[in-house]
């Protein structure tokens, strides 16, 4: 697969609202479904996201737009910079670092976490989207200054983190999530057989004690007859 933009989603909206490029041609070169792309022309995709500038950045040049526009077959061919940026390796662990005009977004992403998946522990939000504990507190009691407002947006289409950092995350905490223990079970009814079962007492009758009764509730004139 071609190197693709370093903001794809961010270049995409800059390139839907600046140029009349297909579709096509602006997901093959964000690497996006072109579907995705006609839900950022419809605002159904990316909300909140602002364009990024690929020919400012160095990553496309105006005639290679330009060609692009006259060509809908044409597949647009990112720019080779000049200049080698050296890479960057993280030797500390950390909160992730989050660009400037990105951290607005942060609360929103934080909501969003807490409501999607009310699993993830306070230390997982953070390497998410880069914030701090009091903050994820804030937002959890509403006490944030902002609280009125905020909206919960998805971390990885803000661009926060990537859908493979937050799938990890996820999964790590319903591993570490205990089992749930049955709960007790309370007293149940009787087997049928038991229940219905006669009383050992009713089994053994005193026939003396039934006959001396019966005998007390004659008539007076059956008494006669007897004598």
């Amino acid at each position: 697969m071609s190197q693709g933009p370093l903001m794809p989603k961010a270049t995409a909206v800059w390139l839907v609202e600046n140029t009349s490029l297909a579709f096509e041609q602006i997901a093959d070169f964000c690497h996006l479904h072109p579907l995705e792309v006609k839900g950022i022309a419809d605002g159904e995709v990316a909300a909140g996201i602002k364009g990024f500038d690929p020919i400012t950045a160095g990553q496309l040049t105006r005639e290679e737009i330009e060609k692009a526009q006259k060509s809908p077959n044409h597949k647009l061919k990112i720019a080779v910079s000049k200049v080698k940026l050296p890479e960057v390796k993280r030797t500390t662990k950390g909160p992730r670092y989050t660009p400037l005009s990105r951290r607005q977004d942060r609360p929103n992403a934080i909501l969003w976490l807490l409501r999607n998946h009310a699993e993830l522990k306070d230390a997982q939000v953070i390497r998410l989207v880069g914030t701090t504990k009091s903050t994820i507190q804030q937002i959890r009691d509403r006490s944030h200054w902002n609280s009125g407002s905020l909206q919960p947006l998805d971390p990885v289409t803000l661009g926060l983190c990537s859908q493979i950092d937050l799938d990890f995350e996820v999964g790590k905490a319903a591993k570490d999530r205990p089992a749930t223990v049955p709960a007790e079970s309370g007293p149940t009814l009787l087997p049928t057989e038991v229940s219905t079962a006669p009383k050992a007492e009713d089994e053994e009758i005193n026939e003396s004690a039934v006959f001396a009764k019966l005998k007390g509730m004659q008539r007076p004139h059956e008494e006669d007859d007897e004598d």
